[in-house]
């Protein structure tokens, strides 16, 4: 009977050391290595959208690193692994269908990550099927590495923003500098200053993430080692982060707002950054394991032997049914679909249209039908902002990308919530944010209507386009914001944005109901 020896200790090793067996067949090697890239040719599509983000976006450039280095980890552990079996583990098969499922899933609610996500995870869920669990284990770090390619993240800006703002503040604060703070955007006497996503430090949080795991796994055998500095590499950039922030505040108050203000911003972000880093290696490097010899023994193998080609083969065909069948579904959906009729927008209203009060727009992903109009709502001023996402489309609805401010313009967004109002005898919830700018703040109600009912939660939002999509082949939907200005309370705003609801919300779900596919 084969037995396989999991250990992790030293004298465990010196005990009992790898036992290697005969060189396993070429050709059960040469039918799993070929299982291998048959998530990349039926997930081509999803893949490519991984590359594209890695090439569009710096913050998750190193994603073109993630699997060279993971193919050197498996490069260093060849001679361990030509003696191991090749012995195919069917359960696994089980686990690439709920991957499998997870992705059609996503594909209905078009949430991208989701599907980049369960891409990636077939790829070690078919190295378990078809090669086994000696093998699989042998490489699992090198094959959980591979996550890290996946671009995800951007959910985390806002939050990161946020604590990066109140550090900054409290440590101005600490100081003595008075601080002026509205949302993001705080004022010192010397000038002006506002935390936006290029300040969030997501990228250094994914870096020192990404660096310290795999140090971890290089430096250190013992798995409390492992942990505490992956954790250690989790929370010190953003406690760096703010304390970035908050010196390159205090260099550009000090210089009376010449230095820190301009490109040299990030340059001293990323030298002080790569200091941080280096000082958490060297410091690490203290306790390092990574010398010790005997090396700890992982797998002893006695007298194993590779499962037979045919059943490797079986194996295979399993991965192909299990993974296959759902882009297949897919593009049998796609192809059934008729060409979607054109969207056209007509909203009558009751209130007088007036000139446009403002340059603002919110920044979403181009809409297949649009209308942005402004309106005089007795003494207050109302705009109105509406767009139609029909499936084929250049842009999503429900997306991370998708804000009321963009990064490149002088618009900020200082504050949001969730509100329920009462318009024309039902409930309507929304999203109430708060915007600031150049010509003034504005309120913004915002909220998402999907196949006859609305919602402010993404999520939701989400679940109901995937159940749509399910049930008649469409996900179309629609985002709607009105919005007013405001001087110093935004309370001031909300009568005006009620009044005009009241009288026109009807309208609003007439125009979207008018363009819905039935």
């Amino acid at each position: 009977m084969n037995t396989i020896i999991d250990t992790d200790t030293a004298a465990l090793a010196d005990a009992a050391p790898a036992v290697p067996s005969a060189p396993q067949p070429r050709t059960q090697w040469l039918i799993a290595g070929v299982a291998v890239l048959l998530p990349l040719l039926a997930y081509f599509g999803t893949a490519a959208s991984i590359v594209s983000i890695w090439e569009r976006s710096a913050t998750f450039a190193h994603g073109y690193v993630i699997v060279p280095i993971s193919l050197w980890l498996v490069w260093q552990r060849r001679e361990l692994l030509a003696q191991l079996p090749v012995r195919p583990c069917l359960p696994a098969l089980a686990a690439l269908v709920l991957c499998g499922a997870a992705w059609m899933l996503a594909l209905l609610g078009d949430v991208l990550i989701v599907r980049q996500y369960a891409f990636a995870l077939m790829i070690p869920l078919t190295v378990l099927a078809v090669a086994g669990v000696a093998i699989t284990r042998a490489i699992a770090f090198p094959l959980g590495f591979l996550l890290f390619g996946v671009p995800v993240g951007e959910g985390l800006i806002d939050p990161l923003i946020q604590i990066t703002a109140s550090f900054t503040v409290d440590a101005l604060r600490m100081t003595g500098i008075p601080v002026l703070r509205e949302g993001n955007n705080f004022s010192i006497p010397s000038g002006d200053w506002s935390v936006v996503e290029a300040c969030s430090g997501l990228r250094y949080l994914i870096s020192s993430i990404t660096l310290g795991c795999l140090y971890a796994y290089l430096t250190y055998r013992s798995a409390w080692r492992r942990a505490l500095f992956v954790l250690v590499a989790l929370l010190l950039p953003i406690l760096a982060n703010g304390l970035r922030a908050y010196m390159i505040v205090m260099i550009g108050h000090l210089s009376g707002m010449t230095m820190a203000v301009g490109v040299d911003h990030l340059i001293y972000g990323w030298a002080f950054f790569g200091l941080v880093m280096l000082l958490l290696f060297w410091i690490g490097s203290f306790w390092r394991e990574d010398r010790a010899a005997p090396p700890p023994a992982r797998f002893a193998v006695a007298g194993a032997r590779s499962a037979p080609a045919a059943k490797v083969l079986a194996a295979t065909l399993g991965v192909v049914a299990c993974i296959g069948v759902w882009p297949a579904y897919a593009w049998y959906m796609d192809r059934n679909n008729a060409t979607p009729p054109a969207v056209e927008l007509r909203l009558p209203t009751a209130a007088p249209e007036a000139v446009p009060f403002t340059e603002w727009q919110p920044a979403f992903a181009p809409a297949t039908g649009m209308l942005h109009r402004y309106y005089q709502v007795g003494g207050a001023r109302v705009g109105l902002d509406l767009r139609y996402y029909r499936d084929g489309g250049a842009g999503r609805l429900i997306s991370s990308t998708n804000k009321l401010t963009g990064q490149r313009v002088a618009w900020h967004e200082t504050g949001n919530s969730i509100r329920m109002e009462a318009i024309s005898g039902r409930t309507l919830e929304l999203r109430e944010s708060t915007v600031s700018g150049p010509e003034g703040r504005f309120v913004v109600w915002q909220w998402y209507a999907i196949d006859g009912k609305v919602t402010a939660s993404n999520y939701v939002g989400k679940l109901w386009q995937a159940r749509q999509k399910f049930l008649t082949g469409s996900d179309d939907g629609a985002a709607v914001m009105v919005f007013s200005p405001y001087d110093e309370d935004a309370a001031t705003a909300r009568p005006a944005l009620r009044a005009f609801l009241q009288a026109h919300l009807a309208a609003i779900d007439a125009a979207l109901a008018a363009n819905a596919r039935r």
